[in-house]
């Protein structure tokens, strides 16, 4: 019962207040259009795009890229648009791509604490799991946009200065054109799932902090570690618990015959570990004390 003068919200007293409905609140629409206007992702957006372009001025400067004993895809880089493309994401693939879905997965929820937005959010009222739920589904597609931007660009950019043609593979043979931007979307695809344990991670920690600088460096730096750790030869087979072990696993489908099994492999261990986070994530955040 409320006191005279007090005001309170029907809609959080009564869960069937007219017109409330826990499923519409925070709209993807709504969620997606605020992370679309902030500005970490234009300039993201504007580093993955520029980076095709200096690439290919760094070509035009330095000449052909030089053989130097093992064989990889750095070597064919000029030799069509296909393979700057793949290039592109060769380079990429290890650090630069984890940092847009580490931004995105890991500023989502934490920069709203740290404006002290959070708790207002959540007494529109917006459930918490509908809340998480928004943000992570937007944070996956903008993260999965940055994965398809980058190739795409480099497909553009490298067609433009070096033509349209069959994808040349480094160790002998071509793939035709058709089937090898197929190969290149499976590449994407692999890219994007391989990068599903730093979104969990971000996302994670996205909920245990109020500071987005130290979700987005504490992923990051997690991943980092893994790296390192797959360096360990010493591990032996412990290293295929690692997701890092098995990040450039997409380069089987850039063969004459693509080979599935290391791809596999490596987004079931990837996925493991994401669903694993993501679950620890909606558990810690549905009975966190909200205070910012």
């Amino acid at each position: 019962m409320s006191t005279p003068g007090t005001l309170t919200d029907p809609a959080r007293t009564d869960p069937t207040a007219p017109g409330y409905r826990p499923g519409r609140t925070l709209p993807l629409r709504v969620e997606a259009v605020r992370q679309l206007r902030r500005r970490r992702t234009q300039v993201m957006a504007a580093i993955l795009a520029l980076l095709p372009v200096v690439m290919v001025a760094a070509f035009a400067i330095g000449g052909e890229p030089e053989r130097r004993g093992r064989v990889n895809l750095m070597d064919t880089a000029t030799a069509s648009g296909l393979n700057f493309a793949a290039v592109c994401l060769f380079v990429s693939a290890g650090f630069l791509l984890v940092i847009p879905v580490a931004l995105f997965c890991g500023d989502t929820v934490a920069s709203e604490a740290g404006w002290s937005s959070l708790r207002y959010l959540l007494a529109a009222p917006v459930p918490r799991a509908r809340l998480l739920w928004s943000k992570l589904v937007v944070a996956l597609a903008f993260s999965a946009a940055a994965m398809v931007l980058l190739p795409l660009v480099g497909l553009l950019v490298g067609t433009l200065a070096y033509g349209w043609g069959p994808l040349q593979i480094p160790t002998g043979g071509a793939l035709p054109a058709g089937e090898a931007v197929g190969r290149l979307a499976v590449v994407v695809a692999y890219v994007y799932v391989s990068q599903l344990v730093t979104a969990g991670l971000a996302f994670w920690l996205s909920t245990r902090t109020d500071a987005p600088l130290g979700a987005v460096g504490g992923a990051v730096g997690l991943t980092i570690v893994g790296n390192v750790l797959d360096a360990v030869t010493a591990l032996g087979d412990w290293r295929a618990f690692l997701p890092a072990h098995w990040q450039f696993a997409w380069a089987d489908a850039l063969q004459t015959d693509i080979a599935w099994s290391g791809m596999l492999q490596g987004a079931s261990v990837s996925v493991s570990y994401a669903l694993i986070l993501f679950a620890l994530a909606f558990r810690g955040f549905a009975g966190k004390d909200i205070v910012s």
